[in-house]
């Protein structure tokens, strides 16, 4: 590899160099399109336990809308809890207020005993529709989230990948 990038003329090293850059740069505009389109921070994200089975499986990925303000009942939402980095996915199982009221709902995953009370930040006993759900779910994908699984679980693997493909697009001939 480092013998076809040494042998390279710099105009066509620096070629490659910006045709990497592209890609990063449009799946990164991709990206924050889709967040306006669908107003929400991430509107796609990977189921990471096992908390919805059977609805959703580890490594499903999940497709949201956060457009409709109008939370029903039986309806999957992903929400954030204050003070903690990853989302989680479940079920609406109450509703309060509305309308004029805000909305807050009260969340279980299908394959929990209990509701998300112990979940909630402290002091929470509901979620804010507005302030801490990020979407509900309107599609998915089986399983094709596990990429994303396994790069957490291993992080070396995401500079292994994040390097095979530099590799690939510096060394393409056109």
């Amino acid at each position: 590899m480092l013998s076809a990038i040494s042998g390279m003329q710099p105009r066509q090293l620096a070629a490659q160099v910006l045709n990497f850059a592209l890609v990063l740069s449009t799946a990164f505009m991709l990206w924050k399109g889709l967040s306006v389109a669908t107003d929400s921070p991430s509107p796609i994200v990977v189921v990471l336990s096992g908390s919805m089975e059977p609805a959703f499986q580890r490594g499903d990925l999940l497709f949201l809308w956060n457009r409709a303000r109008n939370t029903q009942i039986g309806e999957v939402v992903v929400y954030n809890v204050r003070g903690k980095d990853i989302p989680i996915v479940h079920r609406v199982v109450r509703k309060f207020g509305g309308g004029i009221k805000p909305l807050r709902l009260l969340t279980k995953g299908d394959n929990n005993l209990a509701d998300d009370t112990e979940l909630y930040a402290r002091g929470q006993d509901y979620l804010d529709r507005a302030a801490d759900v990020i979407g509900s779910v309107k599609g998915y994908i089986p399983f094709v989230g596990y990429v994303t699984i396994l790069i957490s679980e291993h992080p070396w693997l995401k500079t292994v990948i994040f390097g095979l493909m530099g590799a690939v697009v510096v060394l393409q001939r056109e």
